[in-house]
């Protein structure tokens, strides 16, 4: 079978591309960065040639790799997946998809004009005991689902201005709501739905005063799907909160079910009602991002064994020349209701429609 050849562009913030590395069905021939100690020392481990590092985005475009991942800062998402597919290569790129409603259309027309496989490496939709309750939500466990709720609380700070040295870093000017998928990735995933409205609030900066947009305390959003589903969305970089916190709660018309607090792992609960197994009261469940039967080789990268189950899909899809299940539409579905809110928030919160770009 084919031996897919990656090129790893952006070496720095996001080091889980290491976990692509694993898989029997990928090698990394490419790497790219502007940091030339850090492309150095990352081809030194990687055993990557030199004439395979690269500190030009181009340059890497003109080798002869098979598929870009993307895991440049976001604002570059965008643009760099768009020149990586009409340079003939197929895309795996690090979430969110964009920033801008433009920058969505222009990723969705490039898809459609050449044809190449994109796919967005949101891996929370993979986690073990995510996968377990769309599942369940799509076997009607707990009925008809009417409300939902999701909260990505991490304090990255030091990412955002360098404590010790007052650099600030690119995550200053993103909005706490333009880092969504997190969290809108596996409830969208459970409903198989999309956001048709979307609202915003939070402007307030006590925790780092004089930072910009990226450091404000705490912004809300609330959204409507296309099913009638309202779903409440909390997202901080800042907050002081340990550990972060991955959120997700689902309100049935025959139950609830949903997570700890403490982390994603741990103990969550759910309940339905006349169940012969969960009614009555609440009943513990387990909640886990490994899927507990999988291989020690799977769970490489971090993330429990979700990068695994992702990367398999987009090989899949490679080796079918198809787009994978996080496409470039749902890509957009997971992405464009963040920026769409932060406009609403900008406004004082008004309600604003979200552009099905299926049918633009």
């Amino acid at each position: 079978m084919k031996i897919w050849k990656l090129g790893l562009a952006g070496l720095g913030g996001s080091r889980r591309s290491a976990a692509y590395m694993h898989h029997p069905r990928i090698r990394v021939t490419a790497i790219c960065d502007q940091d030339a100690d850090l492309l150095r020392q990352t081809g030194d481990e990687l055993g990557i040639d030199p004439s395979g590092r690269f500190d030009r985005f181009d340059k890497l475009l003109a080798s002869d790799v098979d598929v870009v991942m993307i895991g440049t800062p976001l604002p570059l998402h965008a643009e760099q997946a768009i020149a990586a597919m009409k340079a003939g290569k197929d895309v795996l790129c690090e979430v969110t998809a964009a920033s801008t409603i433009e920058d969505c259309v222009s990723l969705v027309d490039t898809v459609k004009d050449t044809g190449r496989t994109y796919m967005m490496a949101e891996n929370t939709v993979y986690f073990h005991f995510l996968q377990n309750w769309k599942q369940w939500i799509r076997q009607g466990l707990i009925g008809t689902v009417f409300h939902a709720e999701c909260e990505y609380v991490h304090d990255i700070r030091s990412r955002i201005i360098d404590p010790d040295t007052g650099f600030v870093y690119w995550r200053n000017e993103r909005p706490p709501l333009h880092y969504c998928s997190h969290s809108l990735g596996p409830i969208l995933e459970m409903l198989d739905d999309r956001i048709v409205r979307a609202m915003g609030i939070g402007s307030s900066k006590s925790v780092v005063p004089n930072g910009g947009v990226g450091c404000i305390d705490m912004q809300v959003a609330l959204f409507e799907t296309s099913k009638g589903c309202t779903i409440k969305l909390l997202r901080s970089s800042v907050a002081p909160r340990t550990p972060e916190i991955g959120h997700y709660a689902l309100y049935g018309s025959k139950g609830q079910i949903e997570n700890g607090r403490h982390g994603y792992e741990g103990d969550g609960w759910i309940y339905v009602e006349n169940h012969p197994l969960f009614g009555e009261t609440a009943q513990s469940l387990k909640c886990e991002i490994s899927n507990p039967d999988a291989t020690e080789a799977m769970a490489k990268g971090g993330h429990g064994t979700s990068e695994y189950y992702l990367l398999q899909d987009f090989i899949d899809a490679l080796d079918r020349r198809s787009q994978p299940p996080i496409d470039v539409y749902r890509a957009i579905d997971y992405t464009l209701p963040g920026i769409v809110a932060q406009q609403s928030a900008e406004q004082g919160g008004i309600w604003l429609e979200v552009p099905d770009l299926r049918i633009s």
